[in-house]
């Protein structure tokens, strides 16, 4: 699924192009942000040449919206984001991820945010995140958008048996 690029104040959100996918790869299996994922570990991949080629293809998808983050200054790559509709486009699910070398500089709020607007603009009625109690970071950035836990559960690592606590927060749009 496609939709226009978003602009932000120092970001573009971009669709997901194939030459993307080294750098997603290689962000999403960080130690440190592929912790909080439910996306299996590379090592846990049987077929790589097959996984490969379905991240190079995610911006074709039809059922979720994968974007890239780029600084509008350089261009750089500064993290990936996504969502899906869901109650026949009433609400939509939403996930993102912040390249380690460029956290902790608002970016993250900066997508979310982008992508909460882009969803209110079309009069969807929510906006839900799921996120692994433990990624501190995140849920801390839920809460600064507005959005509340509204449940609790967990996740299977794919390709593991590790099983994360999670929580399910909403932002009523």
């Amino acid at each position: 699924m496609r939709i226009e690029t978003l602009e932000t104040p120092r970001l573009l959100l971009r669709g997901f192009q194939p030459e993307d996918a080294d750098f997603a790869i290689g962000m999403w299996n960080d130690a440190e942000i592929g912790r909080w994922l439910s996306d299996p570990r590379l090592e846990d991949i049987p077929d790589q040449a097959a996984y490969r080629k379905d991240i190079e293809n995610l911006g074709e998808a039809m059922d979720c919206c994968h974007m890239v983050a780029v600084d509008k200054a350089d261009g750089q790559r500064i993290g990936t984001c996504s969502f899906v509709p869901e109650n026949n486009g009433r609400s939509y699910d939403i996930a993102y991820a912040v390249h380690p070398s460029q956290q902790c500089r608002g970016y993250g709020t900066e997508m979310v945010q982008a992508l909460i607007d882009y969803a209110r603009a079309r009069g969807v009625g929510a906006v839900t995140i799921r996120i692994a109690q433990e990624n501190a970071a995140s849920n801390a950035l839920a809460r600064k958008v507005g959005a509340q836990v509204i449940a609790s559960g967990s996740y299977t690592k794919g390709g593991t048996n590790e099983v994360i606590p999670d929580f399910l927060y909403e932002l009523k749009l």
